[in-house]
């Protein structure tokens, strides 16, 4: 990898920064999300790892389609999108910049959502750090690589602001299953004879559209 993408991904997250509410958007409505289902369990009745690992992974979904309609809108209050599609390097850099500041703001809102998950929901028999930690960025992966894609359909397009969440969640399901699976043995709960072929789904999940967003993002980001 070159430093243009890591250029333009430092460029966004200085913007995102220097806005604040791209960040603190998706950590507020995760936490939401927690809180309200914790609120909603019977006094009494311990949360099952399963479902708390649901719900860590729910508030995570939510909180990519914010993140990347934010990344995306950054070059369209100026037209600075232009600049971006003329400059001397592929335009492959621009969806992994994109991919790369996503994958940083959703590492951030996660550092939030899973105390939340362990404190609010009473997950206390964690059995994993290294694997519930590998699982995360694994998952990770093909989120951001999904959501760097489809953040760019919705680019200048107000009618399209709807169009990535309709589209994003059905294909996201295989890697959100896979997740909440692995979540779920991190929290203390199922067995580890599974992970192996979880985390076999998750790579090729992740290997399938990572290509697939290299030969069609010119085609999106670059048609307009």
């Amino acid at each position: 990898m070159t430093a243009r993408p890591l250029a333009l991904m430092a460029k966004d997250l200085r913007l995102v920064f220097a806005d604040g509410a791209g960040i603190v958007q998706p950590v507020l409505l995760g936490l939401i999300l927690v809180f309200v289902f914790s609120l909603s369990t019977p006094v009494g009745e311990d949360v099952s790892p399963q479902a708390a690992a649901a719900i860590f992974w729910l508030a995570t979904s939510f909180a990519v389609i914010l993140v990347f309609n934010t990344l995306y809108s950054c070059e369209g209050a100026n037209q600075s999108r232009i600049g971006l599609l003329l400059a001397p390097m592929p335009i492959q850099y621009i969806w992994m910049g994109k991919a790369l500041a996503g994958g940083v703001l959703l590492l951030m809102a996660q550092a939030v959502f899973l105390p939340a998950i362990v404190v609010f929901l009473g997950q206390d028999q964690i059995v994993s750090w290294p694997v519930g930690i590998g699982s995360i960025l694994l998952v990770d992966w093909g989120l951001v690589a999904v959501g760097s894609l489809l953040g760019a359909m919705s680019q200048g397009h107000s009618a399209r602001d709807s169009l990535l969440s309709v589209v994003i969640f059905p294909l996201l399901i295989p890697v959100l299953l896979a997740g909440i699976s692995m979540g779920s043995y991190f929290l203390g709960d199922g067995s580890g004879d599974d992970l192996r072929s979880w985390m076999g789904l998750v790579l090729a999940f992740n290997a399938v559209f990572t290509g697939a967003a290299l030969l069609l993002f010119p085609f999106i980001y670059g048609e307009y």
